[in-house]
């Protein structure tokens, strides 16, 4: 089934659970934890997106390399102006289940 969601004007946070819990299928009748859902999510207007509190000069994403001195760190104000789909995208994939059929159900959601 396909779903269309404009993101205009709403919580990030809240939209990506919401989103998560349509890609696994836990909203319909016949939910299976081990069948991969035939659920499709586009995400319209993502750069409208809102953000509750300080998170845009406060929250942080953190990469290591493995070497010393290898961390880096960049708040989600640059990332956000980089590439918002990716963040929002990052975001719904932490919030699957972390088995095998977390790869396969991230690529049914589309952000625009």
């Amino acid at each position: 089934m396909e779903h269309q969601i404009d993101a205009a004007n709403q919580i990030f946070g809240r939209l990506a659970s919401k989103i998560a819990l349509i890609l696994r299928g836990k909203n319909k009748a016949d939910f299976d934890p081990a069948k991969m859902p035939k659920e499709k999510i586009t995400v319209l207007n993502i750069e409208k997106l809102r953000f509750s509190g300080k998170k845009m000069a406060q929250k942080e994403y953190h990469h290591y390399s493995g070497y010393p001195g290898g961390l880096r760190t960049r708040s989600l104000e640059t990332e956000w102006v980089k590439n918002p789909g990716k963040i929002f995208k990052k975001t719904v994939y932490d919030m699957l289940p972390k088995n095998r059929l977390r790869d396969q159900i991230i690529k049914n959601l589309t952000v625009k």
